[in-house]
């Protein structure tokens, strides 16, 4: 199946009418910072930051569940062909390249997990990974919001965990390499995060 807007946003409203809930507006709002940031670094493509934001979460179409949202977009995506956008399902969830830095519940089998402990290890990066990783962080299901925000509205939902600090600096760290790229501050390309965030 192509890899276009069209099919990508249908995946997306079909998913919403499986398991509905605010997950498919942050997910249109990971999509817009991700085309907004990736429209300032001519290497990057708005249109397939897009997409692949939109799609990062896809794997919320099966119900609700923690980890296991991440191998079955994984799954999703794959059988469709869009194999950038299934990586990225397993990947946003892992700024650090090590399983165990998750903060998440591994309902999933056995055989799923030492699937996944291999791919994010052995997975080759790239700025579409860490784009998405950066806008996960800059996006609620009410807009933009600044990585603070993100960062206590997720901890409140998934506890305090030993790796919650690491991954808390490798998205500030995310944040510093995307404004070099941008040559701005990334909030200045997110329109109303300052109204979002104090709302």
């Amino acid at each position: 199946m192509e890899f276009n807007l069209a099919n990508a946003s249908l995946a997306l409203e079909e998913a919403g009418k499986s398991n509905p809930g605010p997950w498919t507006e942050h997910s249109r709002y990971v999509a817009m910072a991700c085309k907004n940031i990736a429209s300032r670094c001519p290497e990057l493509s708005e249109e397939l930051a897009y997409l692949l934001g939109l799609l990062h979460d896809i794997g919320r179409y099966a119900g609700v569940s923690q980890e296991k949202h991440l191998i079955d977009g994984y799954r999703f995506c794959m059988e469709r062909g869009w194999e950038k956008a299934a990586q990225i399902c397993i990947s946003h969830a892992f700024m650090i390249q090590d399983i165990h830095t998750s903060i998440g519940v591994f309902d999933i089998s056995e055989e799923d997990y030492r699937f996944m402990e291999g791919f994010v290890k052995t997975a080759v990066y790239d700025d579409y990974d860490r784009l998405v990783q950066l806008c996960d962080s800059l996006a609620l299901p009410t807009g933009f919001c600044l990585l603070e925000k993100r960062f206590v509205d997720v901890m409140m939902r998934y506890g305090f965990h030993d790796s919650t600090i690491p991954r808390w600096k490798k998205v500030l760290e995310l944040k510093e390499y995307f404004e070099k790229k941008t040559k701005c501050p990334v909030y200045d390309l997110l329109p109303g995060v300052v109204e979002n965030s104090f709302r």
